[in-house]
């Protein structure tokens, strides 16, 4: 999978969670600060992802790294790839 496959994917489950459109989602869209995340928001995304990507569970300390779309894309990219 590709990391635009990996980015549109991840367009879509925020889109969905946030009640957003797509579109207004880039790689450097922050969580906290651009998506108004709160930490319910985050743990349900984080499954989300976990599901969609078929990963298995993304383990805390790397969670504590991912603040913006972008680091999602480029960790699941790590993961979908090795």
């Amino acid at each position: 999978m590709t990391m635009e496959e990996i980015f549109k994917k991840m367009q879509g489950l925020i889109a969905e969670q946030f009640a957003m459109e797509p579109e207004e989602i880039t790689t450097d869209s922050s969580f906290m600060d651009d998506l108004g995340a709160d930490s319910v928001d985050l743990v349900e995304l984080v499954m989300a992802m976990e599901e969609e990507f078929d990963i298995g569970e993304i383990a805390e300390e790397d969670l504590m790294e991912l603040k913006t779309v972008g680091d999602c894309v480029r960790y699941l990219n790590g993961k979908l790839n090795d």
